[in-house]
């Protein structure tokens, strides 16, 4: 389905996540209950997989998730040998961001950082001791979920659709050869591309992660798409 087909929804606004995020922190700090893991553990493994493969562990990495929520995903980073130093997730959830906070304070994970950030409108901070190339800050950026939900937001007073500007966004803050994976569940593999592949954001495709796939009358597809791109080096 295109961005265009989409109609806004109540997943596209700040207030429900915020909404969502409150109430998973008060079941964690009644419960220990750390909240629903977006398209479940099987594609956070996939991710982790595919991260280990194409952009190993090495102490001078930068990765940035967009809208890490309650910090699944860079905690099973770590826990395959990705250091807390290396690693940024960043939401516009406040309650998000606390969430994530005291699961790391919980799993002694505390040096990986969460930080309020509106990935549209503003910049995420740097890690300690990086520095820019052409530019871009981020060796992997990572996205599970985030650029679906930007796809509910309305329309600005000027008509445009936040999610148009989501792509060059990503294109930016990539270092030349860094890579960016995404794992949707509302775009194919084919669409995932024609989005992030133009000639504004310059990435190419990279590789996929294969899915279990399903038939239903007669066609087959998979229940989500991860596909990644990567920003080309200077020439």
């Amino acid at each position: 389905m295109s961005a265009t087909d989409l109609q806004p929804s109540k997943l596209g606004t700040k207030e429900h996540w915020d909404n969502v995020y409150e109430e998973e922190l008060r079941n964690f700090e009644e419960f220990g209950d750390e909240g629903e893991i977006w398209f479940g553990e099987d594609s956070v493994d996939k991710m982790v997989n595919w991260a280990v493969q194409n952009v190993p562990p090495k102490y001078d990495l930068s990765i940035l998730e967009v809208g890490s929520g309650n910090g699944a995903l860079l905690f099973a980073l770590a826990g395959a040998g990705y250091t807390a130093d290396t690693l940024l997730g960043i939401d516009y959830s406040e309650g998000a961001v606390g969430l994530a906070s005291s699961i790391a304070k919980s799993r002694n994970r505390e040096g990986i950082r969460f930080h309020r950030c509106d990935f549209l409108n503003d910049n995420p901070p740097m890690l300690t001791g990086r520095h820019t190339v052409d530019g871009g800050a981020w060796d992997l950026i990572l996205d599970k979920g985030t650029f679906d939900a930007v796809a509910l937001m309305q329309k600005d007073d000027q008509g445009k659709a936040p999610v148009d500007s989501y792509p060059i966004r990503v294109a930016t803050l990539l270092k030349p050869g860094g890579h960016f994976l995404i794992t949707s569940c509302n775009f194919t593999e084919a669409e995932l591309q024609e989005k992030f592949m133009t000639p504004a954001t310059g990435l190419h495709y990279h590789s996929r992660i294969q899915h279990q796939t399903f038939t239903f009358g007669g066609k087959s597809g998979s229940i989500c798409s991860s596909v990644a791109f990567v920003k080309p080096t200077a020439t």
